[in-house]
């Protein structure tokens, strides 16, 4: 079918959303226009659906969520995994319209949606999979993306993001499905009224918080100044909740970012890992002076920090030092109290920094790299459960600020991160040092380490052919040296034995404990170059750094 035909099929065919048939009508004369919404199925991988909101099959609508629910429960249909499904949505654009669609045709499915009534973070979805015994759950979010992109995650009965296996199943019973006739559809007040859509009642998010305050070093904080932002997520619930329970009385939440919003009206990209999210909060810091800002992305499963830098200003806290900060911590603290368990292990990713590498070492901890994606640390947690041992896992961490310090879920936690950071910016305190002295510390005993990221964007159909060939590119004539520095080592992570599963990455490695890591997004149409130096001084890694930099971004062009 042509892209102006699969148009006018959607003019006659969507027009229970009014929003999508004025914006078709708008692009009806504009090739390019056209072929970009319908050139391509929105991708469905380990991580689900994202996309922009809007019209057409490569665009987030109720249709696209549909198909994409139909496969999921024609999937687990075909399993003996338990027949129900947990959902979450958060704060974005058309959030609560695309979970309730969704649980339309689980309950058509004959499968038992269990739906949180407000917004949640993902990790409450993470929980509420494993507390109801579904057998998956959906969590409807564009994470930190920009406020046009909504999407949609899959999780498995174990909480997890589901397998690239899994993800394979959906995806094949998706391309069997058309979007307006192979969708099975329930009346939600039906269903509701039947049984067959259940709403989550407050019982289990209260479990959830109590489950992350359970995992407590045991640090007072009742002396801990904060300012906190959801910025305008979904995370100002458990959050509150969660600083209530630690005793913490002194916190003030960023008015302008308070409410849920997915316009992201102060920062239309609603990441706490750029400082443009966190201007507000940062702003706020000059006249409350509190011990710490900490920030949650929309769907609360990343969160970023910011500290006093001693000059009356603050620093934000990069998503590397935070988890060196936390893992040192839960080690240092564990075996003072003598909670450390028997062989513990910590988890993070090969984009993140070396120096978890020395740290954990330290503290006699085996740590395991993973792929990019917090769901491989979540399936070691699974692996340690199935040996008897959960209680081994001491800590997961990513570059994109996600933590976990329990196997409570299965996936990044920032409601648990905030408990931490508070934990650890107390604890600090009462030796009289921020965290930013203590990152100090930590470098002058274990190494100069910085990291940086450079991206590049690839829109539309030639993008991706164009992104396609760099990395074909890159493979067969890598770079002899990058930054001046010779390649030491290369590893392909899509055709080398590394033991984990095939992925398109490339990591190379340079002399001087540099590294460069180079992977096409898993969400976005983009390509992501992961630096990392070691220096002899903290000017010496930063200039190295830059160099390092400037030399990537001429391996994007």
């Amino acid at each position: 079918m042509t892209y102006q035909a699969e148009l006018t099929r959607w003019l006659e065919r969507a027009g229970e959303d009014p929003d999508l048939i004025a914006e078709l009508k708008k692009i009806g004369d504009d090739e390019k226009a056209v072929s970009d919404r319908f050139y391509r199925h929105l991708a469905f991988g380990t991580g689900g659906l994202r996309g922009v909101v809007g019209a057409g099959t490569n665009r987030m609508n109720i249709y696209t969520v549909r198909r994409a629910t139909q496969g999921l429960a024609d999937y687990l249909n075909a399993t003996d995994l338990p027949k129900s499904v947990a959902i979450a949505h958060d704060s974005r654009i058309k959030g609560q319209l695309f979970a309730r669609e969704s649980a339309r045709v689980l309950a058509a499915n004959g499968i038992t949606a269990h739906l949180y009534p407000r917004l949640e973070p993902t990790p409450a979805l993470s929980w509420a999979v494993r507390r109801l015994n579904c057998g998956a759950g959906i969590c409807v979010t564009a994470s930190h993306n920009p406020a046009q992109y909504n999407g949609y995650k899959v999780y498995g009965a174990d909480g997890c993001q589901i397998t690239p296996e899994a993800a394979a199943k959906v995806l094949a019973a998706m391309d069997k499905t058309d979007c307006f006739d192979g969708v099975k559809l329930a009346d939600y007040d039906a269903a509701a009224a039947e049984g067959r859509i259940k709403t989550i009642g407050s019982e289990c998010l209260d479990a959830f918080v109590d489950a992350v305050l359970d995992l407590r070093p045991g640090n007072d904080v009742s002396k801990l100044r904060l300012v906190y932002t959801p910025l305008n997520g979904s995370g100002l619930e458990c959050v509150k909740k969660l600083l209530a329970k630690m005793g913490v009385t002194e916190l003030t939440v960023v008015p302008s970012q308070e409410a849920p919003d997915g316009n992201f009206p102060t920062c239309p990209y609603p990441n706490p890992e750029i400082r443009e999210a966190m201007e507000e909060g940062l702003r706020l810091c000059g006249e409350v002076k509190p011990d710490l800002l900490l920030g949650t992305d929309p769907d609360c499963d990343r969160m970023g920090a910011a500290v006093p830098d001693g000059e009356g200003g603050y620093r934000l806290i990069t998503g590397n030092e935070m988890g060196i900060l936390l893992l040192d911590y839960l080690c240092r603290t564990r075996i003072a109290r003598g909670t450390m368990p028997k062989d513990p292990v910590a988890v993070t990713t090969i984009v993140s920094t070396d120096m978890a590498a020395p740290v954990a070492a330290a503290y006699g901890v085996e740590l395991r790299l993973m792929l990019t994606g917090f769901k491989y640390i979540g399936e070691q947690i699974g692996l340690l459960e199935a040996e008897g041992h959960k209680e081994r896992f001491i800590f997961g961490f990513e570059e994109s600020y996600g933590y976990l310090s329990g196997a409570h879920v299965r996936d990044k936690d920032a409601v648990n991160a905030v408990m931490l950071a508070c934990e650890c910016a107390a604890w600090y305190a009462g030796q009289g040092m921020t965290l930013l002295d203590a990152m100090n510390a930590l470098y002058e005993k274990f190494g100069y380490y910085r990291n940086g990221l450079l991206s590049k964007a690839f829109e539309g159909q030639d993008g991706m052919a164009a992104m396609d060939g760099l990395m074909k590119s890159l493979r067969t004539a890598p770079p002899a040296e990058i930054a001046g520095k010779k390649v030491t080592g290369k590893v392909d992570y899509l055709h080398d034995e590394t033991g984990l599963i095939a992925s398109d990455v490339l990591e190379f490695r340079l002399e001087d404990a540099g590294k460069v890591i180079v992977r096409p997004s898993g969400t976005e149409p983009k390509l992501k170059v992961y630096l990392s130096v070691r220096g002899t001084s903290g000017s010496d890694a930063s200039a190295r750094l830059e160099e390092l930099t400037r030399a990537a971004g001429e391996l994007l062009q």
